[in-house]
Order: C-alpha cells, then structure tokens, then sequence
C-alpha cells in the first residue's frame, strides 16, 4: 500500500503564511479538512495517483520557465532515457489532464485547453501582479497560478476541489517546493467570509456552475483586500441588460450549468454586489482549436459539444460558447 499524502509537509509554507496574515482560525479549520481529505476519508483513485506522483524521476539543477505560453521544467544535467521514460509514464498516469501547456524535462503535456490563449487575452488588462497577494478560483491544475507567479506575484494560492488536478500540480511543486504558490483542494463556499486577505481574485469558468452566481460574486469580494482587483471570466451571452441563459438541463452536455448573462447583465451583477470601477476587457468565441481532445485527454471536448450541423450553436441548440472577462474593483 502507498503511503498516504503528508499533508502537513506539503502545506507547510502555505498553513506558515496563513498563521503570519493573522489566519489562526482558518489554519485550524483547514488542518482538519485536510487530514479529513488525505487520511481519514481519501479519494478512492488517491493510492494510484500518489504512486504515479512518487514515480517521477529526482532530477538535480531544476530550472523553470513560468512566463512562457509553456509552463517549462528543464535541468542543467541531461536526463538518461530511463529518466524521461519515467517521467513520461508517470504523467501519463496522472491523465485526463485539462489546462496548460506543461513541459517537464523534455516530455510535452498537450492539455485539452490552450489555457495560455485565455491569459494571452486577459494578461495585457491586468493591474501589475507584481508583488500582489493572488487567489486563483477554481484553478484546476495550477498553469495559471504558475503564470501568476511568473508575472511577479508574491504568492500564489489556488483552490479547486478535484484531488486530481491537485495532484497534476504536484508534479510541478514537487520539483519547486520553495516556490510560494499552493493548491488547496477547497471550493470558494469553504473559505472564510470576509477573508480580506488578497490583492488579486481570479474566477475563471466558475461562475456559470453556481447556483446563486450573486453569492458567488459576494465571496468573491469578501476574499479581497479593499480596494483589491477581481478578474471575472464566464461564458455569456449575447443580448441586452437583465438578459441571461439558464439551459432547460444541459449547456455544451455540462449538467451544471445555471446562469449564463449578458456582459450588461453581469455588469450590473458586480454592481449590485459592491464591485466598482467595472469594465469588460475581453469577449471571444471558444473554438475547438482551443478546447479539444489530446493524447493527454482523450475524451469528449468541445467540437462533441456542438451542433454538427451548426458549430455556432450547442448541441442543444443554445448559443455556441461565448466568454467575457471583466475587471471590477473592491472599493476601499
């Protein structure tokens, strides 16, 4: 049997920091979620997902790339076959994988999502993350939170609750335990309210899962400092102020899909829950350039989700995907 995750190792740095900002409460709250989700209750795939973990090669002289379109781990000594081969398997082992790109040490991890094409959009609009506190919502297998890192934030924390997306970030932090950026595996209801501890909030492909999107915006803000940024990514669409989408059942065949605004709509959302200084910086249509099946998720992906007639509508018949990205401030 594998030994199971340390989590008091990994979240070391990461519980420090927390106890440093004068999070005692939540530290303890965690401590007990995290021994809950690793030892007392562990996901039933967690053994073989931690043996891949563990099979990756030591490699000395790590070196990493993190603001590239590839979040790149290489080493000043070349890997043996046998070392590239291992690596290869075991994140292979760690498949379906979502968001990216990743290379580690030669092996290319061609995600389902071309997730650079989303920060190519967004990054240009961002108030500098230089030195800011960052919390990524709902950030899969971290590539945006190592491009947060990348673009000069002081520390990162990512949350999203699939204990394998957590473990496709471990492969990467495995090698950067030093780097100050972690991967809790929470959802955004799990945080504190009124938390007031980051600079920068990201919700990127959250907020269309929420059942009440106005309180997914409400502890949105409350996890802001004041006078804090909050990047807001969802799909939209088309249409008038007041206007929004909830599909009869399935959106693109994702059941858990229940509010889709206009960008006037979502506007007027982040005002009526105290957000200021609001602004739409980007829409563009997802195409199946960027969201498709790879050797590296070999499922479904989007030209299976859309009318084979039709790409410009689902195949439910709504409004092919659209996303929005908007900029809004907490005010101090």
């Amino acid at each position: 049997m594998t030994a199971p995750l340390d989590w008091q190792r990994t979240y070391r740095d990461c519980l420090g920091w927390l106890e440093q900002q004068g999070k005692g409460q939540w530290v303890e709250d965690l401590r007990k979620q995290l021994e809950h989700r690793f030892i007392t209750a562990p996901h039933g795939d967690l053994e073989r997902w931690l043996t891949a973990l563990r099979s990756l090669p030591a490699v000395p002289g790590i070196t990493a790339t993190l603001d590239q379109n590839t979040v790149n781990l290489d080493s000043t000594a070349a890997l043996t076959n046998q070392q590239q081969q291992q690596a290869r398997q075991a994140l292979q082992a760690l498949s379906p994988w979502r968001k990216g790109p990743f290379q580690l040490f030669g092996t290319e991890i061609d995600t389902e999502w071309r997730s650079d094409w989303k920060w190519q959009r967004i990054a240009p609009h961002l108030s500098s993350l230089q030195d800011r506190t960052v919390l990524d919502v709902g950030c899969g297998s971290g590539y945006h939170c190592w491009r947060m890192l990348g673009a000069g934030a002081r520390r990162v924390l990512g949350i999203d609750p699939s204990p394998l997306f957590l473990m496709q970030f471990l492969s990467l932090k495995g090698y950067l335990e030093t780097a100050p950026v972690d991967l809790l595996p929470l959802t955004m209801e799990a945080l504190p309210a009124r938390l007031e501890l980051f600079d920068t909030v990201f919700s990127m492909g959250v907020l269309y899962h929420r059942r009440s999107p106005l309180d997914h915006l409400l502890e949105l803000k409350g996890a802001l400092r004041p006078g804090g940024e909050l990047v807001l990514e969802t799909l939209v669409i088309e249409g008038e102020e007041g206007q929004a989408l909830m599909p009869e059942d399935r959106y693109g065949r994702m059941r858990n899909v229940w509010f889709i605004p206009t960008v006037a709509t979502l506007e007027r959302w982040l005002q009526r829950t105290g957000f200021t200084a609001i602004r739409c910086v980007d829409t563009a249509w997802t195409t199946p350039q960027e969201q498709r099946a790879t050797q590296w998720m070999t499922y479904q992906s989007l030209k299976d989700f859309l009318d084979p007639q039709d790409s410009s509508k689902t195949i439910e018949g709504y409004s092919a995907p659209l996303r929005a990205t908007l900029i809004a401030r907490r005010p101090l």
